[in-house]
């Protein structure tokens, strides 16, 4: 009974170093891993993973909007123009443009910051501000010189 007593016992110390052993392999092996997934998510913090870093160059990222008074015909700057590009300078342009009886809106398609159709002068600075990204709003002030109503108003009374 003494040496089952003695085997058993090294049987038990036997496992319990087989045990201790594959612990600290294993403890060993997921160390090494962390340590990789830690690298991964300092690279994708830094920007060093792929050739553009972590941000997607065909997403969205340039907006700017201009608003103006395209019909001279009430106050407020109703009318505006929206670029919205992304960092290759790909994108629409979109236009509303208010009037008293009625609005009509525009889009054109943008391709490396140029206008596919022709670009009206708001559309123009709106896709300019965006790839710029100096600013998101833009007022375009009125025209000098007498708007649509003053000048029926002169005729009427000349």
């Amino acid at each position: 009974m003494g040496i089952v007593l003695i085997v058993i016992m090294i049987a038990l110390s036997v496992t319990g170093v087989v045990a201790g052993v594959i612990g600290i392999v294993v403890g060993v092996v997921a160390s090494r891993r962390a340590a990789r997934v830690v690298g991964e998510c300092r690279d994708l913090v830094h920007g060093a993973v792929g050739s553009y870093g972590t941000v997607d160059p065909r997403s969205l990222r340039n907006v700017a909007v201009v608003r103006y008074d395209a019909l001279n015909e009430m106050s407020g700057q109703l009318s505006f123009s929206l670029a919205l590009l992304n960092a290759h300078g790909d994108g629409v342009v979109l236009s509303s443009i208010n009037g008293r009886a009625e609005t009509r809106t525009y889009a054109k398609p943008v391709v490396a910051g140029k206008g596919e159709q022709e670009l009206s002068p708001e559309e123009a600075q709106a896709v300019h501000s965006a790839q710029l990204g100096t600013e998101l709003s833009a007022v375009v002030p009125a025209p000098a010189g007498p708007t649509r109503r003053e000048s029926k108003r002169a005729a009427a009374t000349a």
